[in-house]
């Protein structure tokens, strides 16, 4: 079996140039209302996402996409694209996942090529499909070899670093501060690949209300860091 090691580690990299440091998905609004103010808060944020939000919803469809072209199932892969689409009704979010995921494939067209993911890309252009970065981060989970459980582990993880940086910009917090909720993450963050693993299928898109307030309240803040 191919070593996967090298792609998951590029295809999880914060540091890609996709954008990801330019959304903070609500965070901004939770400082700014008083709601995330201390290293303690934090954390239990970044707790929710992963295990009341990101659980149910990206982490299920990078699982969902991931079998879908394990399957080469383009029909499968628009349905989830459309499904995700509706679920994320705040327009920030829905056009933050939208940039990150074309810009995915752009990186990534380069190094691997596959007709499910030109389907998939086609679509896209066509305006038939959104190209969500959580769908597009399931194909090539798949196309790279690289085995679901540590996909999902690196997708999550990948998501608390984003959130921990915001953090550390917005309450603000110290580097240090920052580093220890991301390390009392990895439990969590294991607990929950595992958990979207097994997940029901009727239980993908369970609505977080509060976070969805949230993200489109972000788009009247008065003063912004971030895109959403």
């Amino acid at each position: 079996m191919k070593n996967f090691i090298g792609s998951l580690l590029h295809l999880s990299d914060p540091t890609l140039p996709i954008g990801g440091y330019t959304h903070s998905n609500g965070l901004e609004t939770y400082v700014q209302q008083g709601l995330v103010k201390d290293s303690e808060s934090a954390m239990l944020f970044v707790r929710n996402m992963l295990t009341n939000n990101l659980l149910y919803n990206d982490a299920a469809f990078v699982k969902l996409a991931y079998e879908a072209a394990q399957s080469k199932n383009s029909s499968a892969l628009f349905l989830l694209d459309d499904e995700c689409a509706a679920l994320k009704t705040a327009r920030e979010i829905r056009q933050a996942s939208q940039k990150l995921g074309v810009r995915l494939i752009k990186i990534f067209k380069r190094q691997v090529a596959d007709e499910i993911i030109n389907e998939y890309e086609k679509a896209i252009f066509d305006k038939k499909s959104e190209g969500h970065y959580c769908i597009v981060f399931g194909i090539y989970a798949s196309l790279l070899n690289i085995p679901l459980y540590e996909a999902l582990f690196a997708f999550l993880y990948n998501a608390a670093v984003g959130m921990v940086t915001n953090a550390v910009k917005l309450v603000p917090l110290g580097q240090l501060d920052g580093q220890d909720v991301l390390h009392d993450m990895q439990e969590v963050i294991e607990t929950v690949a595992e958990k979207t693993i097994e997940l029901d299928r009727n239980h993908v898109g369970l609505c977080n209300i509060g976070l969805d307030v949230r993200c489109m309240q972000h788009e009247q803040l008065y003063s912004r860091l971030y895109m959403s």
